[in-house]
């Protein structure tokens, strides 16, 4: 299986080479009798996030199934105990505590932030090691004090991407901003947090309308934020609402710019927006295009292993591959292999090898003062184009050639 080199090599070799990079000689040759490790996966995989639950799930598989191709850890298999939080808040606690009993070494897991808030304490409280790799309420990795955090995350936190899009909007005159926000834990950080990036820049929203998820019609708030003078929209919800936005604002005729965070790239919104989801423009850190070797054998395997030729969300698998093999780094700076919460979590922020990844070159993207992986200069700028991701700007394209470092 071809796909991007994890060891300190960039030549194109296979997965199997580029594992055995990473593994010492020990793990070469796995004992029959050697235990498996188990890793926790808790996700929307049905329901209505399943969208980008499922890919998320897909992508951890994919990175687990290369690792134990070439003798997992130290001898030990990795197995995965899954679990469907269904993107409901209270399933989500009940499942965390379901991998609390399991007996996981750590879990990589959730897309909704408000899932995530509700189970956090379950894995803070016990000391279970955890990697979002979707969920990017800033909330999620602030809830506790960072060197004391067992929570890290290797998607963009929405602080930097609305960060990102508003320094866009401003540089293109855009200043009028009309926030649409749902009313979950993930549009309220949302809305928070461009309300910030707006004040640094001494700006603030000229109309705010906020709706519960569900809601299929929003031209009157639409038909408000035109009367208020916004010249662009920011959308913070994620799911079908994200197309009532866009399909609202077609039928009352109005053609002002629609921007947002990274679920604009999501099914939801551009199959069901349809020609009128088209320009819309959205934080990315990963567009599905073979823009370099790393991510086209990324995209091609994932293509040969799961039989498709399109991801529903490629940034939930790629971030969730990345996060996948950040865990397996940090667990070769444990000699004894003894895998306790606090051995890990001191592990991850201390990780010794950089980690040629898909989504960004990672060096060090943990320390005990911050559990986010991603920074801002890996973020590029996505755009709707004839029903699909693309670069909204050339020079994204061309910079996206080099995979970023964390800044």
């Amino acid at each position: 299986m071809r796909t991007f080199l994890i060891g300190a090599c960039l030549a194109a070799l296979s997965i199997t080479s580029a594992a055995q990079q990473a593994a010492p000689a020990s793990a070469a040759a796995p004992s029959p009798a050697a235990p498996t490790l188990r890793l926790g996966v808790i996700g929307p995989f049905t329901g209505p996030s399943a969208d980008f639950g499922v890919p998320m799930l897909n992508g951890v598989r994919m990175a687990v199934d290369e690792i134990n191709a070439v003798g997992g850890y130290l001898g030990r298999r990795i197995e995965l105990v899954v679990k469907d939080d269904k993107a409901d808040p209270p399933e989500g606690l009940a499942r965390a505590q379901e991998l609390r009993t399991a007996g996981v070494f750590a879990t990589i897991g959730f897309c909704n932030t408000g899932v995530a808030m509700a189970a956090l304490d379950v894995f803070q409280k016990n000391q279970m090691p955890l990697i979002v790799p979707c969920a990017a309420g800033s909330p999620v990795t602030a809830k506790y004090p960072a060197p004391e955090s067992y929570v890290f995350r290797t998607s963009a936190r929405d602080g930097i991407q609305s960060e990102f899009v508003v320094e866009d909007l401003v540089r293109r005159g855009l200043t009028r901003v009309a926030i649409f926000a749902d009313t979950t834990g993930y549009g309220e950080a949302g809305l928070a947090d461009v309300r910030k990036a707006l004040a640094a820049r001494k700006l603030e929203p000229v109309h705010v309308a906020r709706f519960p998820l569900g809601v299929t019609d929003l031209t009157e708030p639409l038909k408000a934020a035109r009367q208020a003078g916004a010249n662009v929209v920011f959308t913070y919800t994620v799911g079908k609402e994200n197309a009532a936005v866009a399909l609202g604002r077609e039928a009352i005729k109005w053609n002002v710019p629609l921007v947002g965070g990274w679920p604009l790239s999501f099914p939801f919104f551009i199959q069901g927006g349809g020609k009128a989801a088209e320009g819309a423009m959205m934080a990315q850190t990963f567009i599905a295009e073979p823009s370099n070797e790393r991510r086209a054998a990324f995209l091609s395997s994932y293509a040969r292993k799961f039989d498709t030729n399109r991801i529903p969300v490629p940034m939930a698998a790629a971030q969730a591959y990345d996060a996948t093999y950040i865990l397996l780094y940090s667990m070769f700076n444990i000699r004894n292999g003894k895998l306790d919460g606090p051995a890990l979590k001191a592990a991850l922020e201390n990780i010794e090898r950089t980690y040629y990844g898909v989504v960004a070159t990672y060096e060090r993207p943990f320390s005990v003062a911050d559990k986010d992986a991603i920074t801002q200069n890996m973020m590029v700028m996505g755009l709707v184009k004839n029903g699909a991701i693309t670069f909204a700007y050339p020079e994204d394209a061309k910079r996206n050639l080099f995979v970023q470092r964390k800044r």
